[in-house]
């Protein structure tokens, strides 16, 4: 008498999102919709650069992310990594890969994001919008592309951006050319079957943004209200699902009609 061996479970493809050191953040909310899609979760954080901003550290936030991808089956692993390091995503895959495989998406959410304008820019703040925004996203998709080993035509590349320059210099300078890195991709990547896409989400409300701002960025809108972390991750699920391979080489407004 024989017997069939049992069928194997398909293996999950794995994205490594950066950048979610929050439960409310949109890579946090990224996370959670690719999770529910049947992806692997690797991800980012950077407990010092909360630490400096206003909203500060939110405790247990890497447990409480970890348990809701499990619910949802992802396997998954919490990296924390400083960006403005060089040698940081070179280690970041090499985590991710020898915890749980080859990385098929690689989901770009990190920032430094400190307000400051064309004459009070201090040269350390520049140099370190840079070194996160531009620099570690042009060293994450490198390093990306070097080890791309999933079947071609699965493989994606996605940025998140932003159009804020005016009083925020080099945040907005440094997304200027994050966008630049990340478009080069998607045809210096095409060998291997890879796509690269930046998304602008327009405003969402993570805890940065006082009463004053979220009236008048919601009054803007045609909708009457802010962007959440799901709506970003809705589209950001379509990008990475074999229906939205199509979508090559462009900035997406997803910013709800934001004048």
């Amino acid at each position: 008498m024989t017997t069939t061996p049992a069928q194997e479970i398909p293996r999950r493809p794995l994205a490594l999102i950066t950048g979610v050191g929050r439960t409310v953040g949109i890579g946090a909310g990224i996370a959670r919709r690719l999770a529910s899609s049947g992806w692997d979760i690797a991800f980012t954080y950077w407990t010092p650069y909360d630490l400096r901003m206003e909203w500060g550290v939110e405790q247990g936030a890497t447990e409480a992310i970890t348990a809701e991808l499990t619910k949802r089956g992802a396997a998954s692993v919490a990296i924390e990594a400083d960006l403005t390091d060089p040698d940081a995503p070179g280690r970041v895959l090499d985590e991710a890969e020898s915890r749980l495989g080859p990385v098929t998406a690689l989901v770009m959410c990190h920032a430094e994001s400190v307000d400051s304008g064309l004459l009070d820019t201090s040269l350390e703040s520049f140099d370190r919008h840079f070194a996160v925004n531009a620099r570690a996203s042009w060293l994450l998709i490198r390093a990306f592309g070097l080890r791309f080993r999933s079947a071609p035509g699965t493989g994606r590349i996605i940025a998140l951006t932003s159009d804020h320059t005016v009083g925020n210099l080099p945040y907005g300078a440094s997304k200027g050319a994050l966008d630049r890195i990340t478009l080069a991709a998607a045809h210096e990547l095409a060998h291997l079957g890879v796509t690269a896409n930046v998304v602008n989400p327009g405003p969402v409300d993570t805890g940065w943004m006082s009463p004053e701002a979220k009236q008048s960025l919601a009054s803007a809108t045609p909708a009457g209200r802010l962007g959440t972390p799901q709506d970003t991750a809705h589209l950001v699920d379509f990008l990475c699902s074999p229906q939205g391979r199509w979508i090559n080489g462009q900035l997406l407004m997803s910013n709800g009609g934001l004048a």
